[in-house]
């Protein structure tokens, strides 16, 4: 809860997780930064990197036959494809613009779990996997994965 003031008179407001509105966000689609930046006269090479910190393959998982786990689970899927969904999102904004789009995220090789939210065992793990893949010569994506592309 946050403490407001409104008109004098004191209030509180609950926030929530931005993840709620958009997993992943870079410039609003109404934006058109090519036309913008042609109007400005600041034509110029952009590239764009985006670091999705989560896994984008889908994660099986047993539901038990209550509504509350049910609904559970299904907002969890809801909240994994919105990222997939700002990750294409994104990508065609980023064409539209002429930006040159580079995409990394949490791989399907990557096989462990986390006990519990901020696992801090866990985020070290996932530290340590993304370093060594950072040291061989990170490949990034140059497309959201399953996208393909039209060139």
């Amino acid at each position: 809860m946050i403490d407001v003031d409104v008109n004098g008179k004191p209030h509180q407001e609950m926030h929530v997780d931005g993840g709620a509105t958009a997993q992943v966000f870079v410039y609003p689609p109404s934006v058109n930064v090519k036309e913008l930046t042609r109007k400005l006269g600041a034509e110029r090479e952009r590239k764009l990197y985006v670091i999705r910190n989560a896994r984008l393959d889908p994660e099986w998982a047993s539901v038990e036959r209550q509504t509350i786990n049910i609904a559970g689970r299904s907002i969890s899927s809801l909240i994994q494809t919105q990222g997939i969904g700002d990750l294409y999102r994104i990508y065609l904004n980023a064409q539209r613009d002429g930006f040159d789009y580079k995409l990394a995220y949490i791989p399907s090789t990557f096989k462990e779990k986390h006990k519990e939210e901020f696992d801090t065992e866990f985020m070290q793990k996932l530290f340590d996997f993304a370093y060594q893949r950072a040291r061989k010569g990170y490949t990034w994506e140059n497309v959201p994965p399953g996208f393909a592309s039209a060139n």
